[in-house]
C-alpha cells in the first residue's frame, strides 16, 4: 500500500488457515484501494460454518461492505442493508455472516464497524489503546442487533488487529483452554510479541497469531481461522539503480543520489556498479557463487546491499514479479535476491540512467532481452499494479 504521507505506511495483512478438510475458507478479507480518494478499505467477514457456502456468505458481506463504505454511506446504514440482504439462521435467528470493516483516510481518520466478531484490538505501540466505542442498536422486528463502531486518527507505530472466532474459540475444550483461548488472551499474545520485537510487520503478526490458534488446536483446525493486522509506521525504502546517465558529467549526481538515499540500495550493471565504486572510492568484490545457473553472480561493496548484472537480472526480476505468488518459494540467485528485497520493501525507487549500451541493441539477441528503460518500466507498473508498492521512476 502506498504511504499515508512521506512518513508513515500502512503495512495491511491477513493469515488465514482453513477449517480442517476443507480446501476453501470460510472467512473473506478483502483490501481495496480507493486512489482517487486516498482510502484503503479492509473488511473480514465471518461466514457460518465452514466450507464453500460460508465462504459464499462471507464473500457477499465483505463485497457488499467494501462497496457501501467506498460510497460513503453512514456505519448504520452499512450495517442496515448488510443486515437485509444476508439470509438469517431459522434456528439461532442470527445473521449467516459477521464482518469488521476498517475504513482508512490516507492522512485522516480511521473509521471501524464491528459485528458479532471478536472485538478487534487497537495498539499504540505496545499499549492497548481505546478510542471509545459506541454500541450501535439496529432493529430488525423483535430482534435487536448490536454493532461496534469508533473512529479516530492514527498515530506512526499504532497497530489494529482483527479476527474472526477461529482464533478466539481455538483449544475450546482443551485443558489450557477449556473456554478456548479468548480474545484476552490473543491481546496478550501479540502484546508480547510487540514488546520484544516494536517494528514487528504486519504479515509476521498475523501469521504468529493463526500459527498459535492452530497449535492451540493440537493441529487441527476446528474452525476457519483469520488474523489480519493493519500497521501505522514508517516506510521502507529501496533504491534500484541501473544503467549509465546519459552524460558522464552526471555520474557524480548519480553517486550523490545513491548516496544519500535513506534506505536500501541495488545497483544492476556492471557499468553502473563501476561509477558507483569509482565514486564512493570502493572495490567491487566479485563472487563465485552461481545461485542461478541463467545469471552471472551478484557481487558486493560497501555502502550496497546487492550487486547484480544488468539487463538479464532485470528481465528475469520482472518475469519472476508477473508470476509471483504469496506461497512462493524463492531461491538465492540475484534476481530472487531483489525480488525478496522488493517484497520486504513499501516505497521502491528506480533510477534509470539513459545511455544506450550498444550491446542491448544487436538483433540477434533474444527478443526478451529487452532495453533497460523498458524493463524498468516494467517493473516498476507491477510493482504499482500487482504488490501495491509506492515509489517512483526518474530517468537521468
Amino acid at each position: 500500500m502506498n504511504s499515508l504521507d512521506n512518513n508513515i505506511h500502512i503495512d495491511v495483512n491477513c493469515q488465514q488457515i482453513n477449517h480442517e478438510g476443507e480446501r476453501i475458507c470460510g472467512d473473506v478479507f478483502v483490501s481495496k484501494k480507493i486512489e482517487q480518494e486516498n482510502r484503503i478499505i479492509c473488511v473480514l467477514s465471518d461466514g457460518m460454518g465452514h466450507g464453500v457456502k460460508a465462504n459464499m456468505l462471507a464473500t457477499l458481506t465483505a463485497t457488499m461492505a467494501v462497496n457501501f463504505a467506498k460510497e460513503h454511506k453512514e456505519p448504520t446504514k452499512i450495517a442496515e442493508i448488510i443486515m437485509k440482504t444476508l439470509p438469517v439462521c431459522s434456528v439461532r435467528q442470527i445473521s449467516y455472516s459477521t464482518f469488521t470493516i476498517i475504513d482508512i483516510e490516507i492522512g485522516g481518520r480511521v473509521s471501524i464497524l464491528e459485528y458479532d466478531n471478536p472485538q478487534c484490538t487497537i495498539f499504540r505501540g505496545s499499549e492497548i489503546f481505546d478510542p471509545g466505542w459506541q454500541c450501535l442498536l439496529l432493529e430488525e422486528g423483535k430482534n435487536k442487533k448490536e454493532l461496534l463502531y469508533t473512529s479516530f486518527i492514527p498515530q506512526k507505530e499504532d497497530r489494529i488487529l482483527f479476527w474472526s472466532d477461529g482464533i478466539a474459540q481455538s483449544g475450546l475444550g482443551s485443558e489450557k483452554y477449556p473456554f478456548g483461548w479468548g480474545v484476552n488472551d490473543a491481546v496478550k499474545f501479540i502484546q508480547e510479541k510487540i514488546i520484544k520485537d516494536p517494528i514487528i510487520s504486519a504479515r509476521k503478526l498475523s501469521v504468529l497469531s493463526v500459527n498459535k490458534a492452530f497449535q492451540n488446536d493440537i493441529y487441527h483446525a476446528k474452525d476457519d481461522t483469520s488474523t489480519a493486522c493493519v500497521y501505522f509506521r514508517e516506510p521502507r525504502k529501496l533504491l534500484l539503480s541501473t544503467g549509465p546517465p546519459i552524460r558522464k558529467s552526471s555520474d557524480k549526481e548519480l553517486a550523490e543520489i545513491v548516496r544519500s538515499f535513506p534506505g536500501r540500495k541495488v545497483l544492476a550493471g556492471g557499468t553502473t556498479a563501476d561509477i558507483i565504486a569509482r565514486e564512493f572510492d570502493v572495490k567491487i568484490v566479485d563472487s563465485l557463487d552461481f545461485d542461478d545457473p541463467d545469471l552471472p553472480p551478484e557481487s558486493h561493496m560497501d555502502g550496497i546491499d546487492l550487486v547484480t548484472e544488468g539487463i538479464l537480472t532485470l528481465s528475469k526480476v520482472a518475469n519472476i514479479l508477473k508470476n509471483y505468488t504469496s506461497d512462493q518459494d524463492l531461491g538465492d540467485g540475484p534476481a530472487d535476491k531483489m525480488v525478496k528485497m522488493f517484497i520486504r520493501s513499501d516505497e521502491i525507487h528506480i533510477l534509470v540512467g539513459t545511455k544506450i549500451n550498444i550491446a542491448h541493441q544487436d538483433p540477434t539477441l533474444p527478443v526478451e532481452l529487452e532495453i533497460r528503460r523498458t524493463v524498468a518500466k516494467r517493473i516498476a507498473r507491477l510493482l504499482d499494479q500487482k504488490f501495491l508498492k509506492g515509489g517512483s521512476v526518474k530517468f537521468i
